[in-house]
């Protein structure tokens, strides 16, 4: 059996595993970039599918409103649990249409893990303020309502999790999703809304809390033009995030987004040198450079970057390229060729503009088909237009400072503002990269890569990135309205600032 032909049988079992059967005579193709060859053919959604997925959410969203939020924990509570079960089988489907390394698939799935526990726990929490009045025997609250169908539109790279983020919060806090997910990961899609659907059946919750579409921009439309549709969730490049904010925005909607991200971290002269690599190592190269959070660029000081790129360079020469699913494999597959074109065109013109390629770029062997390249790293002479522009690709810049100031403006220096890291053991260092002249991104780490972020703070970032926040934290309000509420449990009515109109 051709190694296409294994991956297709696994998929098809951990499919049946979750529960799904995929009907036959489906237009879109899932495929794998393992070997770059297709797997199956899936139904592809169109806009009228679309529109029939709001009006049903819509529909289910009326009856859930009602449902307390205890209870509509409970149903996040068994999805939790149906993923735990489950977990080794969408660890696989994220293997094959992703071509993630197992620990990192199945690194995913527990982030939907973790975040269906914060949100059970959120369940008994969604508490509103209490406030004092100035008029007597009155009292000012606030109350959290849930605002309707929340439109989901997930990327390929994280196929499950960031949905998870989404749906799990929104769930709890009464609303509805419907899900956009990636034309490029339709098996792992599949496999979520079957369990979530599971779920829903096991504790008596309505049909269609969760409503599946998968196709390509042009099934998203209706979820950006829809009033029906207070909420719109969408991870993707900035050029999406520019096509979409406008269509949400024209109609007073909620956006939630998250978009490119060209993240950095400075080495300081103080810097453990050990640390720096490995955090750095695993942000620049894991999951093939291919995630949001992925390091692109390292200001290092100049008293240390000879020995810190010869250290990088010396792990990316050996770092074990190949088959995710072989035992031992650190870097998988890139998403596609055209991910690869991208790249080379990006080391060239790296190039012309007076890069130096210390090492990597080049493709090396894996299975036949697939862009097995191993992480570049380059050395730049100043900040140009090519290193503030995210290529999504393990391409990694090095840039040189003399003083702290100078490190952070060209930390700042991209319109992006995802995630940041500082190595450093200066401890007023770190607290100044923390302050509010230091990092502008949404994601401040200390000694720890770029990469990695944990449920429980509130994921995103600022400028080109969107500005949203999903995940833990107070995110949930974003899928709630406040209303602010005044009671006169009185005899009198007096009016505020003392008003007469008597």
């Amino acid at each position: 059996m051709t190694r296409t032909g294994e991956l297709r049988g696994l998929a098809r079992d951990a499919l049946r595993r979750c529960g799904v059967d995929l009907p036959a005579g489906g237009t879109l193709t899932a495929r794998t970039p393992i070997t770059g060859e297709d797997l199956f053919a899936v139904p592809e959604s169109g806009p009228d599918d679309v529109r029939a997925a709001i009006d049903a959410a819509h529909e289910a969203f009326l009856a859930w409103r009602a449902v307390p939020a205890p209870a509509r924990g409970a149903l996040v509570k068994r999805f939790g649990e149906l993923l735990t079960e489950h977990k080794p089988a969408l660890a696989d489907l994220v293997g094959v249409e992703v071509g993630k390394i197992r620990s990192e698939a199945l690194g995913e799935i527990q982030e939907m893990i973790d975040i269906c526990d914060f949100a059970v726990g959120l369940s008994r929490q969604l508490e509103g303020r209490t406030m004092p009045s100035e008029r007597p025997g009155h009292r000012l609250m606030e109350t959290w309502h849930p605002l309707g169908v929340v439109g989901v539109i997930s990327a390929f790279n994280f196929p499950a999790a960031v949905w998870s983020w989404n749906a799990a919060l929104a769930l709890v806090c009464g609303d509805t999703v419907v899900w956009k997910a990636s034309e490029l990961t339709p098996l792992t899609s599949h496999a979520c809304s079957a369990l979530l659907a599971r779920a829903a059946i096991e504790c008596g919750a309505p049909k269609d809390l969760n409503v599946l579409v998968v196709g390509g921009a042009e099934a998203a439309a209706p979820l950006l033009d829809s009033r029906l549709v207070p909420v719109v969730s969408a991870t993707g490049s900035e050029r999406m995030g520019a096509a979409v904010a406008p269509k949400v925005a024209a109609r007073f909607g909620r956006l939630i987004l998250e978009l490119g991200g060209n993240n950095a971290a400075v080495v300081a002269p103080s810097a453990d040198l050990d640390l720096a690599v490995r955090g750095i190592v695993f942000a620049a190269a894991g999951t093939a450079g291919q995630r949001c959070t992925t390091m692109r660029r390292v200001i290092v000081h100049e008293s240390r970057a000879d020995e810190l790129v010869d250290r990088i360079a010396e792990v990316y020469g050996r770092l074990p390229i190949g088959d995710p699913f072989v035992d031992g494999t650190l870097v998988g597959p890139l998403i596609s060729g055209a991910a690869y074109d991208a790249m080379q065109e990006a080391l060239t013109r790296a190039k012309a503009d007076g890069g130096t390629v210390v090492v990597g770029g080049e493709r090396v062997d894996g299975p036949a088909g697939g862009y097995y390249v191993r992480p570049a790293l380059v050395r730049m002479p100043a900040q140009t237009e090519l290193v503030r522009r995210e290529t999504f690709a393990p391409l990694l810049y090095v840039l040189t400072y003399r003083d702290y100031a100078e490190a952070v403006a060209l930390h700042n220096g991209v319109p992006q503002g995802l995630s940041s890291a500082i190595f450093t053991t200066d401890q007023r260092e770190a607290e100044q990269f923390m302050a509010a002249d230091g990092s502008d991104c949404g994601i401040v780490n200390v000694n720890i890569g770029t990469s990695g972020a944990e449920i429980g703070g509130a994921f995103g970032g600022e400028k080109n990135t969107g500005g949203g926040r999903e995940s833990g934290s107070d995110a949930w309000r974003g899928y709630m309205r406040r209303a602010t509420n005044t009671v006169n449990y009185s005899r009198e009515l007096p009016l505020a600032q003392g008003v007469n109109f008597g």
